[in-house]
């Protein structure tokens, strides 16, 4: 079985602070998986429509619209694209695929060693890597505020996060990440951020655990980290999200928290009310 690569390649090498995943964390040899070699996606279109894709994912699709959120994030197929935090890597699975012909795709993670979550979320995102030996990974780890330079200064293109900033403001990291954003782009790099939206006039506690966050608060972040709001989209909104429920938008597909309690009505409200908002790191 192919071991994925656990650095950066090529210029963003020398100066990533890595944590390699332990033995433990690493898919087992002996493990039987099928690789397949399949034709890499020459368009974006392509990549989401591409078997790469797990089915499961697929079936996301419909919340999540892959190829109208990464369009207005202005991807390209040669760019340098890191992502934050892509969990099991429900947009790994399109991205890196992608992105293995001319550009490079680098997951920042946390440690898998760190807790049985990450660890369990390593193990789905790189067995998957195993079984497509011609798609291009790269891991880096990033946990703020201890590790934040990811990347060598001013390398990447587009940094990309997905439903992650309510992790930073919850425990105090916040400017922290959103330095490290600004530091690792280039001049006109792009940062794109997909965020569960709280409702403006909502009071937030900092320690929040509802997962929702306000639209002004990621702007004031990323702001104040030096980045210039290019534009907003509301290709992920959701009008139905009512952003009061128990468990907060874990309540809601595709975690369903509550289980079979009140599942259909959980369902027919789908995923959370999303803002999809686009910065740019000004050039100089």
């Amino acid at each position: 079985m192919r071991k994925t690569p656990i650095l950066f390649v090529g210029s963003l090498l020398a100066a990533c602070t890595t944590t390699s995943p332990t033995p433990e964390a690493t898919p087992s040899t002996e493990t039987k998986r099928e690789v397949v070699q399949q034709e890499l996606p020459k368009t974006l279109e392509e990549a989401v429509a591409s078997p790469f894709r797990t089915p499961q994912n697929m079936q996301r699709d419909i919340y999540r619209h892959p190829v109208e959120t990464l369009k207005f994030f202005g991807i390209k197929p040669n760019m340098t694209v890191v992502e934050i935090w892509p969990g099991a890597g429900w947009y790994a699975q399109i991205l890196a695929p992608y992105l293995s012909n001319q550009g490079t795709y680098v997951a920042a993670i946390v440690p898998p060693e760190k807790n049985e979550y990450f660890k369990k979320a390593y193990d789905t995102l790189s067995g998957w890597a195993a079984q497509h030996p011609n798609v291009k990974m790269n891991y880096v780890s990033f946990t703020p505020p201890d590790i934040t330079n990811f990347a060598k200064p001013e390398s990447a293109d587009l940094v990309l996060t997905f439903r992650n900033v309510h992790n930073w403001t919850s425990n105090d990291s916040a400017d922290e990440a959103f330095k490290a954003f600004y530091t690792a782009l280039k001049p006109g790099g792009i940062l794109g951020v997909v965020e569960h939206r709280a409702n403006e006039k909502t009071k937030m506690d900092p320690k929040d655990k509802s997962g929702y966050v306000k639209e002004s608060e990621v702007i004031r972040l990323a702001t104040k980290a030096g980045f210039k709001l290019d534009a907003k989209s509301e290709i992920n909104a959701n009008p139905k999200d009512t952003k009061n429920y128990p468990q907060g938008v874990w309540t809601l597909p595709p975690t369903l928290a509550l289980k079979d309690q009140d599942r259909a009505k959980y369902l027919a409200i789908g995923e959370s009310d999303r803002m999809t908002l686009r910065f740019i790191k000004p050039k100089k």
